[in-house]
């Protein structure tokens, strides 16, 4: 019942992603799902992977330490939480792109361990459009010195953007949020460096991805809306 119960509700949240990107004028296909398991159980992240979800994010790094080691399947990993620097070189490996690089500090750490595991991660620079005290990230006057520091990276290729709209009732107010993210991604596109190509904005949640999608999100997290009807672990 629950493996049915979470197929209804994928195809309804790709329906809704398909038909908030032809409102915008653009393919569906572009916009990639990330399904944010970070309150379910293992069982139902092996059951997105056979439902043919190919992207899993998790909040925690510990958490996804430990799924991605019992959760097998062809999918790939993103942190899309906070990442202390101690937690780094563990989650470098297990993961495809960390979307929540909100300082210069972390950015070269991660260069840094790269350099060390002989790797080449993606990562998204994460931007408090909003302003709002309690969210990490760079300020939108801030981006511009993080992308032209990021061009003397040896190993981390940060691919775009990343933002977290307010919380509201009313998904049409975070429009401007993802609006504004990305007309700042169009404006650092211009003459970013060659390792920064910048072209990805991981913007939307079970709330307001469709907002999301219709103002250019290339990604978006998804948890809860994937969830409904299924009882999870508090």
């Amino acid at each position: 019942m629950r493996r049915d119960t979470l197929r209804e509700n994928l195809n309804f949240v790709r329906e809704r992603i398909a038909r908030a990107a032809r409102v915008a004028g653009r393919d569906g296909d572009a916009v990639r799902l990330v399904a944010v398991t970070k309150q379910v159980d293992d069982a139902i992240a092996r059951a997105l992977i056979e439902l043919g979800v190919t992207d899993l994010g998790e909040s925690r790094p510990q958490e996804l330490w430990r799924k991605r080691q019992l959760v097998a399947g062809p999918c790939r990993w993103h942190l899309i939480g906070p990442l202390q620097r101690n937690k780094a070189r563990r989650t470098l490996p297990l993961v495809d792109m960390i979307h929540s690089v909100d300082s210069l500090r972390l950015l070269e750490w991660l260069d840094s361990q790269a350099r060390e595991l002989d790797l080449q991660p993606a990562a998204l620079l994460e931007v408090n459009v909003s302003g709002e005290m309690a969210k990490h990230g760079f300020r939108p006057d801030e981006a511009r010195t993080a992308i032209n520091s990021a061009g003397k990276l040896e190993r981390v290729r940060v691919c775009g953007l990343m933002t977290m709209a307010p919380y509201d009732a009313e998904p049409e107010r975070a429009r401007p949020v993802f609006a504004a993210l990305r007309e700042l991604c169009d404006a650092l596109r211009r003459d970013a460096p060659t390792n920064c190509p910048l072209i990805e904005l991981s913007m939307g949640m079970s709330g307001d991805f469709e907002v999301a999608v219709e103002e250019g999100a290339t990604i978006v997290r998804v948890g809860s809306a994937l969830f409904r009807g299924i009882e999870v672990p508090v």
